[in-house]
């Protein structure tokens, strides 16, 4: 029971706790495991295919500044603005709401892996209908074709291990906007937020495996790689290291930082045989929080 000062110590608080950030995790994530898979899907779908949007500026700016220019960077993060602003579904921003989920036992671990499966299915069939765009579309002038050949060989290049890393780094830095964007309370500070977050994975030179299949389905079209190898060797180990760097990163390490509010009532989780073996998407958010 709280006492009359520490309430007001809340309400006197510009920025939210770890504890109120985590609760509206937990909502959003409720809301959004319980959706239909026909709307998981076309949500994931808009969210690949919006994603050209950030190769295509990327290719070009690069093309007129040179891949040793900062510049090159600066239209990157445009397409994640649109993504995240419009609330279309990323796989790599589910890493963060779902999980917690599944940490507090609130959902089943069947149903957050049909979820991410559904998600990053759409991601990447968006993709390579973005990736399809490009390649037969002449959107790009045979210099900015040169270029988009030579980004999306980079990766290709890379090896397995310098991959993963590199994709755990972009991984933590998408899942620490999705933690940080349920503590921001205007659409400026989420724009300025996802922007400035974004920046940092063309100017780390590490890789985000939607951006990583809209290059190889590109390379694929135009008959510069295969696609067992480019989705093996390239976007395998990102997407590994995508997922680890955004849930034991990010979810898992905030987790621990976070008061164990839900303890309280054990009844409002399910049980082990429900949490590991069936399709439960959960209980009822009213249900969850309707005592508190």
């Amino acid at each position: 029971m709280e006492t009359e000062g520490e309430k007001d110590y809340k309400q006197l608080r510009d920025r939210l706790t770890a504890e109120q950030i985590f609760e509206r995790i937990i909502v959003d994530a409720d809301e959004e495991i319980s959706r239909s898979p026909r709307e998981l899907f076309f949500s994931a779908l808009a969210a690949g295919f919006a994603i050209t949007i950030t190769v295509l500026l990327y290719v070009t700016v690069t093309t007129t500044t040179g891949k040793g220019s900062l510049l090159r960077a600066i239209l990157y993060p445009l397409g994640f603005v649109y993504i995240i602003m419009g609330n279309y579904q990323l796989y790599t921003e589910n890493t963060v709401p779902p999980v917690a989920l599944i940490i507090e036992r609130m959902a089943s671990v069947p149903a957050l892996l049909a979820m991410w499966v559904l998600i990053l299915l759409g991601n990447l069939v968006g993709a390579a209908g973005g990736a399809a765009a490009l390649a037969f579309g002449g959107v790009f002038s045979g210099a900015e074709q040169e270029m988009a050949i030579s980004i999306a060989s980079t990766g290709l290049k890379t090896g397995v291990i310098p991959l993963l890393f590199k994709g755990a780094f972009a991984g933590f830095i998408v899942a620490g906007v999705v933690w940080l964007d349920f503590s921001v309370r205007s659409s400026i500070a989420r724009f300025a937020l996802i922007y400035m977050a974004f920046l940092a994975i063309p100017l780390g030179n590490l890789y985000h495996v939607v951006v990583s299949s809209t290059e190889v389905m590109y390379l694929v079209f135009i008959g510069e790689t295969t696609l067992v190898a480019g989705m093996v060797g390239f976007v395998l180990p990102v997407l590994v290291g995508n997922t680890l760097g955004g849930v034991v990163l990010v979810t898992i390490t905030n987790y621990f930082q976070t008061p164990g509010y839900l303890e309280e009532n054990p009844s409002r989780r399910l049980s082990v045989r429900e949490w590991a073996a069936s399709w439960n998407t959960g209980r009822n958010k009213q249900e969850l929080f309707g005592e508190r």
